[in-house]
């Protein structure tokens, strides 16, 4: 369900519905199988791993999120739970959570976004209550992802929305929202990115679309799944390059596509 590379990019990460979050490390030999073994195995999660990332310039720290309603920074040499954000305490999510996204600008602070409808700023040194929580979706936050400049996050729902949330206000900025539904149908946001800048938002829609979004008109500025040769199924994930240079979705139609900024797109 989720995967990411480690900041050296020597390790990746992953995790699904096994409860697990396994470490392979690239520089191992392969298995007679060609594949990679498995170098370390996080266990703990009651639940499957919905999101995970490492915490920036460390290989030796990530975060997960689970559909245990928990969160959990892990220390990667030893396997073991650093620690454990919600669960029994009384300001954590009361759902399953879907995302994580680490402040790059401060990555003692991360936000996560759940299906209780809400997201949840974390201070990874206060484990036992959330920071803030941010209200205003009306159903499941599927993606967060901090803005540039570390002072706001965007977060992408069921509900057909994504918003814009300032961390130190709790207050919520703006709503991207588009009007145009078939059969009253609302698609529902499925993974947000922003570019370097934050002037554009990225936004994956359960009917295959791919909005491109200006962070402060709150306009469309293009719909990639408009475009010859865009996606058949639904938009699972999409990232941006290191560079800003490109963005990869991914779909249900089992194809990845490499959309550049300078016009030119191909399938791999």
């Amino acid at each position: 369900m989720t995967c990411a590379f480690s900041p050296t990019g020597q390790s990746v990460a992953c995790g699904g519905l096994d409860s697990v979050c396994s470490i392979f490390n690239l520089n191992s030999p392969t298995e007679k199988d060609g594949n990679l073994p498995v170098s370390r195995m996080l266990s703990g999660h009651k639940g499957y791993v919905s999101s995970c990332q490492y915490v920036p310039d460390e290989d030796t720290h990530l975060i997960t999120s689970s559909g245990d309603h928990t969160c959990v920074l892990w220390d990667i040499t030893t396997g073991i739970r650093t620690s454990v954000f919600g669960g029994e305490f009384q300001s954590g999510h009361t759902a399953d959570v879907l995302s994580v996204s680490i402040n790059g600008s401060n990555s003692r602070m991360f936000v996560s976004g759940s299906c209780d409808s809400t997201a949840r700023l974390w201070d990874t040194r206060v484990a036992s209550r959330a920071v803030r929580t941010f209200h205003g979706h009306e159903g499941d936050v599927n993606s967060v992802k901090f803005f540039p400049d570390g002072n706001r996050f965007g977060t992408g729902s069921d509900d057909g929305t994504c918003r814009l949330f300032d961390v130190r206000t709790g207050h919520q900025l703006q709503v991207y929202e588009h009007h145009q539904h078939v059969d009253n149908e609302i698609p529902h946001v499925t993974s947000i990115a922003f570019s370097i800048s934050g002037r554009l938002l990225f936004a994956g829609y359960s009917n295959g679309d791919c909005y491109v979004w200006d962070t402060l008109l709150a306009e469309v500025v293009l719909n990639l799944g408009s475009l010859q040769n865009s996606h058949e199924g639904r938009i699972s994930c999409l990232g941006l390059s290191a560079d800003g240079s490109a963005l990869c979705t991914g779909s249900s139609d089992t194809n990845l596509k490499i959309w550049a900024f300078g016009g030119h797109r191909k399938v791999i």
